[in-house]
């Protein structure tokens, strides 16, 4: 049978995600689902959900997968547009065999890309390898099946209620970018005490209003200027599928990533004591020391959604999340990063603590710390440069993690040097408990750098 050669450059560790018309065409979609539809035929399964985000290229791509699993003897179980949480519900609403989500994630409109599942566990890395081998050899079921239509954003919505159910009026204001979770949010507003605000609702590829990625603070400046004008207790914004949730305080300070986390670990560890709290390495010490404050076991793990939540299974974790602001709970409920579901746990810690989200801001240690900072690195270099790097700070005898590149602690802070799974870039992050102890950092990393041949701008 003739195979179908990926464009090498989309086969991503965590999804398949590219150039729409230019790495990423219509036969890519049809060829995923083929090969997909395959493996899950031979696991003995028929059914696979599929749904797809707000992108102006998402239904056609979906239309692409459906005829590929049809093709490979696959049932695709057809959602509405929605979030990615959505699909991941409803693989297992509905008992499905698997699930494919048509979605860019946060990236620009151009960008479209599928993220998958086998079963319940996620599907990437060297799955998503296996897959373009199999594709490009052609090594396809056969079959036919029909299309299903499946409606089950009213279903979604009643068991983030059930199972996050909220009782205090909070004022809060909320931001989805116009990407694929505006109908959802507006419809769950609508069942919360309170008053509640949506701005940039409509579900719009175009993204008019600003890009939907709440890790970047110009695109939380119209949801913070909401927040004040208004005079709400708090604000949450979305990424362009989904699964990543930012937060603002009633002052319009932001929350970041690991920040958010440290509230809703101090609210799981009152009714789990002693969990496992997990936290990409990326996170603050801050995290990781307050956790143990608290009894509970903070677990510093690789950066990945999906590497996150093989590892939540792993060690039975209620809890986990990443400074990107993938939110991760198995505390009752599935396991999966949800931003709806996150903010409704964020209101609910709130309800149960005294004092404001801003009070709670407040009340943490003062840290100095950069961005994430990528420093550029071909792509056969990354790996020799960390490894180069490791074996220098091993031979200073520093106090060094390896569990995702390299992550150095200091008496006054620590910092970070891991290879990007998706970009050709090394990353660097720092952070000191003052300004001068953040620049004697950032001087570290630069002559570490230095001496694998690269010269790094970290300001």
């Amino acid at each position: 049978m003739t195979g179908h050669p990926f464009d090498p450059s989309i086969l991503r560790e965590y999804d398949i995600r590219g150039l729409v018309d230019k790495t990423l065409y219509r036969a890519d979609a049809v060829a995923l689902g083929r090969a997909f539809g395959t493996l899950v035929r031979r696991r003995g399964g028929a059914r696979v959900a599929l749904g797809f985000d707000g992108r102006l290229s998402s239904p056609d791509m979906a239309d692409g997968v459906s005829e590929g699993l049809r093709a490979s003897g696959v049932t695709p179980l057809r959602l509405e547009c929605g979030p990615t949480p959505l699909l991941y519900f409803a693989v297992y609403e509905l008992d499905a065999d698997g699930g494919i989500m048509v979605t860019g994630s946060h990236n620009p409109p151009q960008y479209n890309g599928f993220k998958m599942m086998l079963g319940k566990s996620s599907f990437f890395g060297a799955d998503i390898q296996a897959l373009g081998q199999q594709a490009a050899a052609g090594d396809f079921e056969t079959g036919t099946a029909e299309e299903e239509a499946h409606r089950l954003a009213p279903r979604y919505l009643d068991v983030l209620l059930e199972r996050a159910p909220i009782s205090r009026p909070f004022k809060a204001a909320w931001d989805p970018g116009n990407g694929a979770t505006g109908e959802a949010v507006e419809a769950l507003v609508k069942r919360l005490p309170g008053e509640h605000r949506v701005i940039n609702g409509a579900i719009d590829g175009n993204f008019p209003a600003h890009h939907p990625d709440p890790t970047v603070p110009a695109n939380l400046v119209q949801l913070q200027d909401i927040v004040r004008a208004k005079g709400c207790d708090l604000g949450f914004a979305f990424d362009g599928d989904g699964d990543r949730l930012g937060v603002i305080d009633g002052e319009g300070g932001i929350l970041w990533g690991d920040q958010v986390m440290l509230l809703l670990a101090e609210d799981i560890l009152k009714e789990r004591p002693g969990a496992t709290i997990i936290a990409d390495v990326k996170a603050s010490q801050t995290l990781f020391d307050g956790i143990a404050a608290m009894g509970g076991k903070p677990l510093m793990w690789n950066t990945g959604h999906s590497l996150i939540k093989a590892k939540m299974k792993e060690t039975d974790a209620p809890f986990a999340g990443e400074m990107s602001a993938h939110l991760f709970f198995a505390d009752r409920y599935f396991g999966f990063d949800d931003g709806l579901y996150a903010a409704l746990r964020v209101m609910q810690a709130l309800e149960g603590r005294a004092g404001s989200l801003r009070d709670f801001r407040q009340s943490l240690p003062a840290t100095f710390a950069t961005p994430e900072i990528r420093v550029d690195c071909p792509a056969e270099r990354k790996s020799p440069v960390v490894e180069g790097v490791r074996g220098a700070l091993k031979q200073a005898g520093a106090e060094v993690s390896e569990v995702d590149g390299v992550r150095v602690r200091t008496p006054e802070g620590w910092w970070l040097l891991r290879a990007s799974n998706t970009q050709d870039v090394l990353v660097v992050r720092c952070e000191a408990d003052s300004e001068a102890g953040l620049e004697r950092l950032k001087t570290e990393v630069r002559s570490y750098l230095s001496d694998q041949g690269l010269q790094p701008n970290l300001d």
